[in-house]
């Protein structure tokens, strides 16, 4: 398998290669998730972290009924937290890597959330990180997922098995069966999204590796191509947040609230993600967004939608975070 990245750094695109150790994998894992090969940047980020921000903690006696996945690396793992209660890791997902979704459009996932957990796979578990079961995505290797009200999961493909094109979207009905393969005009889909009308929208690379937004509205066969009336630098995640649908401009350390109307989306906000080196996937939360700081090899916690600095900066063992979502018990 041959894949470029969905992360970039120093404002170039960073091409990804295999190379030939793969994580080690535990009861939690996938039986068939662990891949031929992780992945490694052509060219290594800065590691220095961010200088530490005062972080906003409530009492760590409470339980915690809230979890962030930190998900690094394809064929690594992801890293568990429960913030607000800490922002020290708690525990380990093996032989995933990539990005998550749940079933809520933002906010926290209720019980269960997926991850990608294989170069033709996708797993869902429930919180805090028990297995439930595997769907195979069988045309590529899958970079984003994401959940709609009625529980449909779609799934982007980042390449095909020939490793020589991308860009298609697999929906699978009520997150189950083999899935309905929708073709698009992007090269490279990296993150996807829903609104609350069920329609869904994707982000990524076009063939010339210029940025695209596009959306397969709610009972189409067919993306189309959305113009937005700003320039975005580098595709980022593409979530609703109650009001807006964002997309995170990964090079600018921005994420951009829009209103949609037929195929142009119109710049309603901007929300600054001050510090951050490369927020690959963002999760927008409750009051919060979290970012999955893949130049920073990190993760940090902003205020939403008031960005700014982080208002904590997550500790733990990470490998290329790529992805994040949050789930609640």
């Amino acid at each position: 398998m041959h894949t470029t990245g969905f992360v970039k750094y120093a404002g170039a695109l960073v091409a990804i290669a295999i190379c030939s150790a793969c994580g080690a994998s535990t009861a939690v894992s996938p039986s068939n998730a662990a891949l031929d090969g992780r992945l490694t940047t052509a060219e290594h980020p800065n590691l220095s972290r961010l200088p530490r921000y005062a972080t906003i903690l409530p009492d760590r006696h409470a339980k915690s009924k809230t979890f962030e996945y930190i998900i690094n690396d394809y064929g690594t793992y992801a890293s568990i937290f429960d913030y607000p209660k800490s922002d020290k890791q708690i525990g380990t997902i093996e032989n995933v890597g990539g990005q998550g979704c749940t079933n809520v459009l933002y906010g926290y996932g209720k019980k269960t959330f997926w991850i990608v957990a294989g170069p033709a796979q996708i797993s869902l578990y429930r919180v805090e990180q028990k297995l439930l079961r595997s769907l195979s995505v069988s045309v590529g290797n899958p970079s984003s997922c994401a959940m709609d009200t009625s529980g449909d999961l779609a799934v982007g493909i980042l390449y095909d098995n020939s490793g020589s094109g991308g860009g298609d979207v697999v929906i699978f009905k009520n997150a189950s069966g083999s899935g309905i393969v929708y073709k698009t005009t992007l090269s490279r889909e990296y993150f996807d999204g829903y609104d609350p009308n069920g329609n869904l929208f994707a982000d990524g690379l076009t063939g010339d590796y210029g940025f695209e937004l596009i959306e397969l509205p709610k009972g189409s066969s067919k993306f189309e191509t959305i113009t937005t009336s700003n320039t975005v630098k580098f595709p980022g995640s593409v979530q609703w947040d109650g009001k807006y649908l964002d997309v995170t401009d990964q090079e600018a350390a921005s994420m951009y609230q829009y209103t949609v109307s037929g195929t142009k989306a119109t710049l309603k906000g901007t929300v600054s993600l001050t510090g951050s080196s490369d927020c690959a996937q963002t999760w927008i939360a409750t009051g919060v967004v979290y970012c999955a700081d893949a130049g920073d090899y990190g993760a940090e916690v902003f205020k939403y939608p008031a960005g700014g600095s982080p208002i904590a900066i997550f500790s733990g063992n990470f490998d290329l975070p790529l992805g994040v979502v949050a789930a609640e018990k």
